[in-house]
């Protein structure tokens, strides 16, 4: 099914590399097993394996919804009879980490210091916020009035936002690469990069520091910098206001005013039992 309807259903690039992995994945599972319909113990027997294997709830979820949307197509096709029930298994919402800007300056510092395109790609990704892919799949065309259009997105909408002062310099200074500022960079290239300035630094340890860590930086420093969810999610590109939440908490700017109400409570309990007492003692 995947190499009948794969290259109609996902378009070139990482997130088609990532499905194809997933769907060869559950494949395997199958043990290359034919079938004409899917049946809901199968399905449970796939979740079970994956999760047998290590895999996390929000990792089953990612799968299951390569091989749904694969399914979906393969029964409007007449190929299989009948859809399984898909349901979502419960995630945790993990620690989202971000860098500080110290932390920011540090690590930008060796990846410069191994390659300066990574280090403007980089810069490039923590000032728009986009995903890796977005950035690697840019042209000259989709960069105009120091603003930059994303068309290949993953939820499948463009979304333009303008530049900063840095990432408009770090596009410049691509200028050379004709077909478009970092089309030329190979994604496992710069994760290797990312980890030998990551092992330099002596954060080799920290797992959560990937390159995906910049996406979750811009989004946090717009919320921290007070700009309202919904224009973070016009940023980010966030499909549903869902995704974009994960980011609420750090407005703590916004629960200030709570500590002042907070601080009144002592004194007008005490004016409260004063009144009480002195109305029991008219009793």
């Amino acid at each position: 099914m995947f190499a009948k309807y794969g290259d109609i259903l996902w378009e070139p690039g990482s997130h088609k590399y990532n499905v194809t992995s997933f769907i060869g994945e559950i494949n395997e599972i199958l043990l290359g097993r034919e079938f004409s319909t899917l049946s809901q113990q199968t399905l449970d027997e796939i979740i079970g394996a994956l999760r047998e294997r290590g895999n996390s709830n929000a990792t089953i979820n990612r799968k299951l919804a390569a091989l749904r949307k694969l399914l979906r197509k393969a029964f409007k096709m007449g190929d299989i009879h009948s859809l399984p029930e898909f349901r979502r298994q419960k995630e945790r919402q993990g620690r989202l980490r971000f860098l500080t800007h110290n932390e920011e300056g540090v690590l930008f510092a060796a990846i410069a210091g191994k390659s300066e395109e990574a280090y403007r790609l980089c810069v490039f990704l923590v000032d728009t916020g986009c995903r890796l892919g977005e950035a690697l799949g840019l042209r000259w065309a989709d960069i105009t009035d120091r603003r930059v259009t994303f068309w290949i997105t993953k939820s499948g909408r463009s979304r333009t936002v303008p530049l900063t002062r840095r990432a408009n310099e770090a596009l410049s200074a691509q200028a050379a690469h004709k077909s478009g500022p970092f089309r030329h960079i190979q994604p496992h290239k710069l994760r290797a990069i990312w980890n030998d300035a990551k092992l330099e630094i002596g954060l080799a340890d920290d797992k959560q520091l990937v390159p995906h860590t910049l996406r979750h930086t811009c989004a946090s420093r717009l919320v921290q910098g007070g700009i309202d969810i919904r224009r973070v999610q016009m940023w980010l590109g966030h499909q549903t206001l869902t995704m974009t939440m994960r980011y609420a908490h750090l407005a703590t700017h916004d629960l200030d005013k709570c500590v002042a109400v907070l601080e009144h409570c002592p004194a007008s309990a005490g004016a409260a039992k004063d009144q009480a007492g002195g109305q029991s003692g008219r009793h």
